[in-house]
């Protein structure tokens, strides 16, 4: 299947807005203020940065001089119905339409706005918007058909962390698409069944893996919110799954410590001088479930499989590692995959960030949901 390589950028803006379209009483109808986060997916062609390796950083500086006229701002003076939605809405324009001299991006894909931590909206190339809100709960839980020995099979438990997306089509004169509210008085009969609970005495839930509670999620929620597009559970913070209705997608996560420098980077540039980055690096798997372990693929086994090659690239200089003389995030990702896809056969995507949100992301299987990363 033909890869998709996506680059990405985010930047953080602070500003107060009141939203006038909520209900009466709603509290963001008063005036009140968040530390946004914007992001950007891009695919611009090979010629659109000053030098090759350097998209991430150009995407990032195009992204920060946007929301520069955001940060510190009443933003009710620049939108009338300043929500996340219109604030991407407004970030894409402008990212798109920015002078020459200040370059402006090509090939987006999506623009997405986080109000807090735990809540965004991403509008994507289609018009539509995605709206998504993490919830948390606290519970144990004991997997009985995995092999003898194994860790899971003893009674242990988890901060579990449950994100809800949900899509639609947004006019251009609408300026609110699904409430955060309505997700989370969705979301509200849950914590009754879940939180501070022994999962395997859920009815539904004997087999209680991340893939059988997204699944046992969707179930339940998809009657009630027909927008609802993906459930995505996360066991620990750095593991989890992906469901659709149809297809379970898991992600491992890890951290690389390394060094490099950009051979190809013009001189005087800083990326020519040795460097380091501290690289988040996701691995996106698709597979069947399996109907007596009730998982696709083990996440202990991701981490077996994946390990020769973490070896090469943490606390290492990679640009001296065999095939990777030029280790800008593009390049490293095929690396990566290269190196992977022969060893874990399900590997699919990558997601790889140099920085905290800046990066690329590879894939070369069926889509999997972009946010939260």
């Amino acid at each position: 299947m033909p890869e998709s390589l996506r680059y990405t950028a985010a930047a953080r803006f602070e500003a107060a807005r009141t939203v006038a379209v909520l209900p009466d009483g709603h509290r963001c109808r008063r005036l009140h203020g968040h530390g946004f986060t914007a992001r950007v997916w891009a695919a611009p062609d090979a010629s659109w940065a000053p030098f090759a390796g350097a998209e991430v950083e150009t995407l990032e500086q195009c992204l920060e001089r946007a929301v520069g006229d955001l940060d510190y701002r009443f933003l009710n003076e620049l939108l009338s119905v300043p929500t996340d939605e219109e604030l991407a809405r407004w970030l894409r324009r402008r990212l798109e339409r920015q002078s020459v001299a200040q370059r402006s991006v090509p090939g987006i894909v999506a623009v997405g706005v986080q109000s807090t931590p735990d809540q965004g909206a991403d509008l994507d190339g289609q018009g539509r918007v995605h709206v998504w809100r993490r919830f948390r709960f606290e519970a144990a839980h004991q997997l009985p058909n995995v092999p003898e020995g194994h860790q899971c099979g003893r009674m242990h438990g988890h901060g579990f962390e449950v994100v809800l997306h949900a899509v639609q089509p947004l006019a251009e004169g609408d300026h609110l698409g699904i409430d955060y509210d309505r997700l989370e008085e969705r979301w509200a009969p849950f914590i009754h069944d879940l939180d501070h609970r022994c999962l395997n005495d859920v009815p539904g839930l004997e087999n209680p893996t991340s893939e059988m509670l997204a699944a046992w999620l969707w179930a339940r929620l998809k009657p009630q919110l027909p927008e609802l597009s993906w459930v995505s559970v996360y066991e620990t913070v750095t593991a989890g799954c992906h469901f659709d209705g149809q297809n379970h997608r898991i992600w491992k996560e890890f951290r690389c410590e390394s060094a490099l420098r950009l051979a190809a980077a013009p001189e005087h540039h800083p990326a020519r001088r040795l460097h380091g980055h501290s690289y988040r690096l996701k691995l996106h798997l698709s597979a069947p479930l399996d109907q007596v372990l009730g998982w696709t693929v083990d996440y202990g086994d991701v981490k077996r499989l994946f390990d020769p090659v973490y070896r090469l690239l943490d606390h290492h200089r990679i640009d001296a590692l065999d095939g990777l003389t030029q280790p800008d995030a593009a390049q490293l990702a095929r690396w990566i995959r290269d190196r992977s896809a022969p060893l874990i056969p399900q590997l699919d995507r990558i997601d790889l960030e140099e920085r905290p949100g800046c990066g690329v992301v590879l894939a070369w299987g069926d889509e999997a949901p972009i946010l939260p990363l």
